[in-house]
């Protein structure tokens, strides 16, 4: 049975890293919010890591964290 689209999307959040930058290495749902903020303003990279990035700016924007926790412990978030 296929994901839908958007709980690919929450996974990803917890189990992607940043390919680059600053914050290489960082999984996305860790990455600090100015940095997000100064992406929003600057433009989020083309690709699957700027729906990622854009995702999890709008998701500490709009303080919806706690959402990433089930999601976390299905997924071994470490």
């Amino acid at each position: 049975m296929e994901l839908p689209d958007h709980r690919k999307i929450m996974i990803q959040l917890v189990t992607t890293r940043m390919p680059f930058g600053k914050y290489k290495g960082r999984l996305v749902c860790d990455l600090p919010e100015f940095y997000l903020v100064w992406y929003s303003g600057k433009g989020f990279p083309p690709g699957n890591i700027g729906v990622l990035l854009s995702t999890m700016y709008e998701i500490k924007l709009n303080g919806l964290e706690s959402l990433l926790t089930p999601i976390k412990r299905d997924f071994g978030y470490r």
